[in-house]
């Protein structure tokens, strides 16, 4: 099957959110431009490490150029856009500063089946290679995802004070504890 590749640039809405209860919760990154709506499935530790990274990036944009302007743009606290129909799973993530432009680009390429121990994402006019979603941010686009992304990943179970694992509504078996039910 044909490769696809999915490219907003620039991009209206590029959001993280969730489908389901905590605990069971699946974690989409949306992006939309115009009609055009594309959602992606990843786990949440991916979305930490986006948010961890982006976060990074922008510091380190603000160190090296201080008149660099990331305005504050309205919260976007908005649920994901319907239908939110799976495009495919994450695998891959690029994330890289543009400088000609100013802009953040993030990759997202699909779990590679063929060759899962791969560890790039293939160029555009690769026909075999997995699905890629290609977003082109601003700082400050860049700026409310990952404010977005903190709350969404925060938004779920509470973690235990003694090992920081997930909290059910019934509490767990904690392995600091050796075991015992809080």
């Amino acid at each position: 099957m044909a490769r696809i590749v999915n490219s907003f640039d620039p991009v209206e809405r590029f959001v993280v959110g969730t489908v389901g209860e905590p605990g069971e919760r699946s974690f989409f990154l949306q992006a939309r431009s115009g009609k055009k709506l594309t959602s992606v499935l990843l786990e949440k530790s991916q979305v930490i490490a986006i948010a961890d990274r982006l976060e990074i990036l922008l510091r380190e944009l603000r160190r090296v150029d201080p008149a660099l302007v990331i305005e504050r743009l309205l919260v976007d606290d908005q649920p994901l856009e319907a239908p939110i129909m799976e495009e495919f799973r994450v695998g891959l993530v690029s994330l890289s500063w543009l400088s000609d432009r100013e802009m953040v680009s993030v990759e997202l390429q699909a779990v590679n089946e063929n060759a899962p121990e791969s560890e790039e994402v293939f160029s555009d006019d690769d026909y075999e290679a997995p699905d890629l979603l290609r977003v082109i941010l601003t700082p400050s686009q860049t700026d409310a995802f990952v404010k977005r992304a903190a709350v969404v990943v925060n938004a779920g179970r509470p973690p235990c004070p003694f090992c920081g694992l997930a909290l059910d509504p019934n509490g767990h078996v904690c392995p600091r504890a050796n075991g015992y039910r809080r």
